[in-house]
């Protein structure tokens, strides 16, 4: 079996379905299961209604009703029978999240935002289902959340890979065509939870662990892993190919072609990951194998926006310590701040964190008490990996360089945004 990934950018209207039986045309068509995500930014639409709804806005409904209308267009597209059973099902996916809201006793965003969010997926993958039934490819449409469970940390779950391998052993028959969701799963109670934004490409790596697959292509509308992000950096190049330790690296650093997660699972059982892009998909794109060099030796740099910079000191002057160390570093665990650079001296500490959660201010009322503390928000964290002179000279270039800190492979600095 082979697992491939469609994202939201690639089936963001009726032409990005239909591009997903072009691929299917070129590269093959049977053994494969497909995770797709929300179309087009409909995870971002769908966040919006659930702030509507805790905020009790009188948004709400029409920010439901654009959710619909969007999706609807899409279907109008895509099958001429306006009677087609589809519409039904989308319509009837909208009632149930709607009914949701309703029933819903819970104020907890992250519990919301888990039981709405996933509508994007169902949707996305109910009408790629459909589509592609009615052009002659049989597929069985599969719910994720049946087989992936997860504990209930919602937003940002962790797999039970004992459970989950259970039941995709039971649920999956490896000579079909699947069509799944990422990013999404459920809990023992059968909750929805989601396995962190941009979790479908996880949700990939899961599925190919599970199933021992000979490969996951990951479809993107890039010709593959670049060695930078081409809206930030200028005269980016192809990675042919990468080896997993290296993608790590790089997705640790905030690359945002390849999730974090994603390598996990096939590194553990080498298993060959492919970047590829959905509108030329016979081109080689970029293989990610164990022990394979870097392909070509470039410097690659990644940026990671919207940062926090803080910085503490001990209070008396006395020197920052194991002690001191483990019990930040306990703060950040509870309150789900990602540390993504740190610098220390005697008596000082320095981080880079994302906040993805909004939760810093809780943070600094539990440091304020112990610690001399400073911070400046709305910062970026540059990362060159293989970095030469010629890199970090170009990188820093008009820049307000607040920190700066290099290793034999890997130079980072923070700037002010």
């Amino acid at each position: 079996m082979r697992v491939f990934k469609f994202g939201g950018a690639s089936v963001k209207d009726a032409r990005g379905v239909k591009n997903v039986i072009n691929v299917l045309q070129k590269v093959g068509n049977t053994n494969i299961l497909i995770v797709v995500s929300a179309m087009g930014k409909t995870t971002n639409a769908l966040e919006t209604i659930v702030d509507h709804y805790l905020n009790q806005s009188e948004e709400l409904k029409n920010s439901i009703d654009f959710i619909k209308k969007y999706h609807i267009e899409i279907l109008s597209n895509l099958f001429e029978n306006k009677q087609h059973p589809i519409f039904g099902k989308i319509n009837s996916l909208i009632h149930d999240m709607e009914t949701t809201l309703k029933r819903n006793k819970s104020t907890r965003y992250d519990y919301v935002y888990d039981q709405i969010v996933c509508y994007g997926e169902l949707i996305a993958t109910r009408i790629v289902s459909a589509y592609l039934a009615e052009v002659g490819y049989k597929n069985h449409w599969l719910d994720a959340r049946d087989v992936i469970k997860t504990n209930d940390i919602y937003r940002d779950a962790a797999v039970d890979w004992k459970i989950t391998q259970q039941k995709i052993d039971k649920a999956i028959d490896k000579n079909g065509l699947i069509v799944t969701q990422g990013f999404i799963a459920s809990d023992d109670n059968n909750f929805t939870t989601t396995l962190g934004r941009e979790g479908s490409d996880y949700t990939a790596g899961i599925f190919a662990y599970c199933t021992n697959a000979t490969s996951v292509t990951i479809w993107k509308d890039v010709p593959g892993v670049l060695n930078g992000d081409p809206r930030v950096f200028e005269n980016t190049k192809l990675l042919s190919q990468i080896s997993y330790e290296e993608a790590i690296e790089l997705a640790f650093y905030g690359a945002s072609v390849i999730h974090p997660k994603t390598l996990q699972p096939l590194q553990r059982k080498e298993i060959p990951l492919y970047v590829k892009s959905f509108l030329n998909p016979e081109n080689e794109g970029t293989s990610v194998k164990k022990g394979q060099r870097l392909v070509p030796q470039l410097p690659c740099y990644i940026v990671k926006k919207n940062q926090i910079l803080l910085s503490l000191a001990s209070l008396d002057f006395s020197f920052i310590v194991e002690d001191n160390i483990s019990e930040i570093f306990s703060l950040f665990h509870a309150y789900q701040l990602k540390v993504d650079l740190i610098q220390n001296s005697a008596i000082s500490f320095s981080v880079c964190l994302d906040d993805k959660f909004d939760r810093f201010a809780q943070l600094l009322k539990h440091l304020k008490p112990k610690f001399n503390v400073s911070y400046e928000k709305n910062v970026s964290l540059f990362t060159i990996r293989h970095f030469d002179k010629n890199s970090i000279l170009s990188l820093e270039q008009n820049q307000d360089i607040l920190l700066k800190q290099s290793t034999k492979e890997t130079y980072q600095m923070v700037v002010k945004q």
